[in-house]
């Protein structure tokens, strides 16, 4: 027999897989009778003279995982041999070992196990020894593939090797596999017949062909994604849409061969179940979103991004089609056919929306905004990014206008500026718990204040990024809080001072668990005297390039505050050695310390915390 060339733990954990006994009898001198007699040596007979075809059936004959797991390990050429020994065609030799052999097989079909292969690992060889060592331990039920070798690159003769002996997979995700074509996918499809999520990204060699096949022998599918996979088209969608009535999730992005044909065949089918659609960077029109008006009925969360070729028409209709009743959640990015008219109108259709999420639309105003708000009358959640036509008052407006709001987010929106302070009708919004205003340079003291006003029961505060923020501006709103904050983010929060924290502690230190102070120079070792002393919940702080010293952490670890277990001390450069006593008493409770950039503690101090805090995770 050849050596081992490979070792891999897919296969069976008894004992040493590479060892073998074999019969090697002695060899004994050669008596030479005469100086020009030589006996000539005759080779021993070996398997290995055995045609493929005959090992095949010996392979196949064999009963339990040890045994194929042995054979496999005993050479390349024998475990891809192995490797195409399909669960089906294992039989059982005598009807003594048929109850063992049946054990098997049940094993195998319950798909327990899940691997992943990403970089240099993902080869033909691995493929095959996970095929052949998973059967006896569970089942492969989870395969992902990310990235390839790029000596040995998986091949359709490595996910035929799953195919054939991986009959319980129920998803498998193949990223950036340029190797893998329809001949790999096939066989998936006809030996993995309980398949139930499929994720495709960057796999070029696969096409419509691939693809009908999955939907002709896998009826089980309800996920679906195609990312990237320039020659799948509308082919390839039409026959998922005929076959798999059980879909309920659906992704395809930037897949130019895309067109209204695909899409709207997978959802104007009449035993649709999709719930979940998300399509990016797709070459459909407005005839495609008024199927999904029309026909999507089932449709809970639905995601729109980069459709170029879709105009304020088709938004228009698929609000005005009445059909997405069931829809709570609705994210449009990056379309210029999102506009004031066809906000209002998905407003208007889709009663039961919860979230919604409007990013990069250029053509949304606060007219559009405020009309949708009055709308949608179920709005619990709104986020609104890089939508620069909106304002201040649209923003007061919404929110005074959605009586069920919970939580609203601001970023990047450059329109919202200051105006000057004025007498407001605006009715509060009892029901905001959790307000995020994050890298608006415009947004200003003024419209803080105004925005506390209307928002008093909050719980959750992230303000980070906004520099033309001073303290008078924040102490209003804390002041106007009665529901006492939880979580605040003040990162990178230039201005802010001590004062801030000291009322943060007085006015809400009994209710707050996070707090997240990083960048804020100007805070002192006061702020923690006072967080030490009045916030006994307080269970992740993060005072990161602040200027803390060893005073500000020994007054912390002396704290109120029992359960403190994140604490990130990044870049406070007044923090030395000192502190290294101080550390050991939070670790008490510490999960999570970050002292990165502190140049004040030596290397041999933190290998001691390390030590002593084995349960905490230390970055130095």
């Amino acid at each position: 027999m050849k050596n081992c060339l490979y070792s891999d733990d897919e296969f069976y954990s008894g004992g040493s897989l590479c060892s073998a006994e074999i019969y090697c009898p002695v060899r004994k001198r050669a008596r030479i009778s005469g100086p020009y007699i030589v006996e000539e040596q005759t080779k021993n007979p070996s398997i290995e003279i055995l045609p493929d075809e005959c090992l095949f059936e010996i392979f196949r004959r064999l009963q339990g995982g040890r045994e194929r797991s042995a054979a496999a390990c005993v050479s390349k050429g024998w475990l891809m041999l192995s490797s195409n020994v399909r669960s089906s065609e294992i039989c059982s030799s005598n009807d003594t070992k048929m109850v063992s052999a049946d054990e098997d097989l049940e094993v195998e079909c319950d798909g327990y196990l899940t691997r992943c292969l990403e970089g240099k690992k993902a080869t033909n060889i691995r493929l095959a020894a996970i095929a052949v060592g998973t059967s006896s331990r569970g089942g492969l039920g989870k395969l992902s593939v990310r990235g390839s070798n790029s000596v040995r690159g998986i091949t359709n003769v490595g996910l035929s090797a799953i195919a054939h002996g991986c009959p319980s997979l129920r998803v498998l995700s193949l990223w950036n596999v340029p190797y893998i074509g329809d001949e790999g996918l096939v066989e998936i499809a006809r030996g993995c017949r309980s398949l139930e999520k499929l994720d495709l990204s960057q796999c070029p060699s696969i096409s419509n062909k691939g693809l009908v096949a999955i939907a002709e022998n896998c009826p089980r599918l309800t996920s679906l994604t195609i990312e990237s996979c320039r020659n799948i088209g509308n082919e390839g969608l039409q026959a998922i849409g005929r076959c798999c009535t059980k879909l309920q999730y659906l992704i395809i992005k930037d897949c130019p061969l895309v067109g209204d044909q695909g899409v709207a065949s997978l959802l104007s089918s009449g035993t649709t179940m999709l719930k979940k659609v998300k399509l990016q960077a797709l070459n459909i029109t407005d005839f495609s979103l008024a199927v999904i008006g029309h026909y999507g009925k089932e449709i809970t969360d639905l995601n729109l991004s980069s459709l170029r070729n879709v105009s304020q028409k088709g938004f228009w209709v698929m609000g005005n089609a009445q059909g997405l009743q069931s829809l709570a959640s609705l994210t449009i990015s990056l379309c210029r056919g999102a506009t004031d008219v066809s906000v209002e109108a998905v407003g208007k259709g889709c009663q039961n929306l919860k979230h919604m999420c409007i990013r990069k639309c250029c053509f949304v105003s606060d007219s559009g905004l405020v009309a949708f708000a009055r709308s949608a009358g179920y709005l619990e959640s709104l986020l609104l990014e890089e939508c620069n036509r909106i304002t201040q008052t649209g923003i007061l407006n919404a929110v005074s206008n959605c009586r069920k709001l919970k939580s609203l987010s601001l970023v990047k929106c450059v329109g919202v500026k200051d105006l000057p302070p004025q007498a407001s009708s605006l009715s509060p919004c009892e029901s905001l718990r959790s307000l995020s205003i994050r890298s608006c340079p415009g947004f200003g003291s003024t419209s803080l204040a105004m925005v506390g006003n209307l928002c008093p029961q909050l719980h959750h505060l992230d303000l980070s990024g906004l520099t033309g923020i001073t303290d008078a501006g924040l102490l209003p709103l804390l002041e106007s809080s009665k529901a006492g904050l939880m979580k605040v983010n003040l990162t990178d929060y230039l201005n802010l001072t001590d004062e801030v924290v000291f009322s943060l502690a007085r006015l809400h230190g009994e209710t707050l668990e996070l707090l997240n102070l990083d960048g804020c120079r100007k805070v002192t070792d006061a702020s923690l005297v006072a967080i030490a002393d009045s916030c006994p919940l307080l269970n992740d702080l993060g005072v990161s390039k602040c200027s803390i010293t060893d005073s500000g952490v020994a007054a912390l670890s002396h704290g109120v505050q029992v359960n403190l277990q994140i604490l990130s001390l990044s870049g406070c450069s007044m923090v030395t050695n000192k502190s290294v006593p101080s550390l050991k008493k939070l670790g008490e409770s510490l999960v999570g310390l970050n002292l990165q950039h502190c140049n004040g503690v030596s290397s041999s101090k933190i290998e001691l915390l390390v030590e002593d805090l084995w349960r905490c995770d230390i970055l130095s």
